[in-house]
């Protein structure tokens, strides 16, 4: 077959040459997508999928007056997603320019990352000074998929304000725990299993039961203001983290959350419910 006669026929630079082109021009593709996702040029690579899709299916089956529409779709269609995308194309080329188009994923990430600690921070001091109950219970490896079944599906993303209003007293959804599964509220009002240890302080109520419970199950991250006293705590590994500062909050959070390096306030640390982990 003359095709694979002229692969068995390139030397082994030209192989490694092409090799190395396509993978590049699939690195481009994901970078491409990455920037596109969640924009509303989404919607528009769908379509133009769809039109790609059926112009291949008027040349097989020979629909001519269709195929000729496809293409005049095709041909002015570039025209119009240049004009109708215009600003997305601009700071497109813009980050090229900067030499960001490439850099811009992990600076994203890290903002992101920010973002999600900044609003978890922010409606935690103020249900705390407010000494409204919470339980956010964050999914890490562990799937946390039959939990989020026995609440109310949100998808949402993360906002102070609306955790706020989720734990409003009285509200629909504030009784039970929000679960956040890839950084969105997947659900709010969930049933979590509750720790039979015999070792909890009887000081402790049903919210950090439930936290120690699910800690004890899966490698969640659960954050708890309590009702009765407005203190902040942490439950994860089975391990109960209380009483903590807002910025003692913060630390902790993105170490158990995003891996960041242990610090020194092993003090704050508690194992189950008074007892000094140490």
């Amino acid at each position: 077959m003359p095709f694979w006669e002229k692969i068995v026929s390139l030397s082994p630079v030209a192989t490694f040459i092409n090799i190395v082109d396509v993978l590049l021009v699939w690195f481009v593709i994901y970078q491409l997508i990455k920037i596109v996702k969640g924009t509303k040029a989404v919607q528009l690579l769908k379509g133009i999928f769809v039109i790609i899709i059926v112009r291949i299916l008027t040349g097989i089956f020979h629909l001519d007056t269709l195929k000729w529409m496809m293409d005049q779709v095709l041909i002015w269609g570039i025209l119009a997603v240049i004009i109708i995308f215009q600003p997305e194309v601009r700071r497109a080329l813009e980050q090229i320019g900067r030499g960001r188009l490439f850099a811009r994923t992990a600076m994203q990430e890290e903002e992101e990352r920010n973002r999600l600690v900044e609003a978890l921070s922010k409606s935690v001091n103020h249900m705390a000074k407010r000494r409204i109950g919470a339980l956010i219970s964050i999914e890490k490896e562990t799937g946390l998929t039959e939990y989020i079944e026995t609440g109310t599906p949100l998808t949402s993303t993360i906002t102070s304000e609306l955790l706020i209003n989720i734990f409003i007293p009285n509200s629909p959804l504030h009784d039970g725990a929000v679960i956040i599964q890839n950084n969105r509220i997947a659900a709010a009002g969930c049933y979590l299993p509750l720790s039979e240890s015999p070792f909890i302080s009887k000081e402790l109520g049903t919210r950090h039961r439930a936290a120690l419970g699910l800690s004890e199950v899966t490698d969640a991250v659960t954050i708890i203001v309590s009702e009765e006293t407005g203190a902040i705590s942490i439950a994860t590994d089975g391990d109960l983290h209380r009483d903590l500062s807002i910025e003692e909050f913060e630390a902790r959070l993105r170490r158990v959350w995003f891996g960041a390096m242990p610090d020194q306030d092993s003090a704050s640390k508690w194992k189950w419910g008074g007892r000094k982990n140490g």
